[in-house]
């Protein structure tokens, strides 16, 4: 191959390398204003809001708590000193998700918590899974509140007690629900 040969395919290449180049920088450049669309709230879709709260006795001390949206881990966190169940409530997911059916699954291990006495609870292990789905609706919030209980009442065996419940809420709109509201225009009625 001779010197001008090369030159021009070198050339063509080096235009063709140009093009890719502004092809991705256009892909890049939309997918940042759909990305920015979507978090905003500002296209069609809906909201959801996930919680965990605790409402376990001092009988029982979380030692991992797991919680997965629609295949996806959300939330894991191991930990033998009890502060998951310290914790209050833990936000596990605030986001825009798509319009239909959704499911979580939900893991939580306990341990059994005892003093003096009652120090032979320590030796106990529960592990309680849990799933439920729910509908999310186009332009709606689904703010859903997992909860750790204990069923039963004080005849009920120590392992049989320990389950999760769910509250569902459904709100219009698709605005944050943590968020701070939007503050009066000037010389509007109060």
């Amino acid at each position: 191959m001779d010197g001008q040969t090369y030159a021009v395919r070198l050339r063509d290449l080096e235009q063709r390398i140009d093009e890719l180049k502004e092809q991705i920088r256009r892909s890049h450049t939309r997918l940042s204003l759909l990305s920015d669309t979507i978090l905003s709230g500002g296209g069609a879709g809906s909201r959801a809001n996930i919680k965990y709260n605790n409402e376990l006795s001092s009988a029982f001390r979380i030692t991992r708590l797991l919680v997965v949206l629609d295949g996806a881990v959300q939330y894991s966190k191991t930990d033998q000193t009890g502060a998951i169940a310290e914790a209050g409530e833990i936000p596990i997911f605030n986001g825009s998700i798509p319009p239909g059916d959704h499911t979580v699954q939900v893991l939580v291990n306990l341990q059994g918590n005892g003093y003096g006495v009652f120090s032979y609870l320590r030796g106990y292990r529960f592990e309680v899974r849990s799933n439920h789905s729910f509908t999310a609706l186009e332009g709606k919030t689904m703010t859903l509140q997992v909860i750790s209980f204990e069923k039963g009442g004080v005849t009920t065996k120590l392992e049989e007690r320990p389950a999760v419940r769910y509250i569902e809420k459904l709100t219009q709109g698709l605005a944050d629900p943590n968020a701070a509201p939007a503050p009066s225009p000037p010389g509007a009625a109060k």
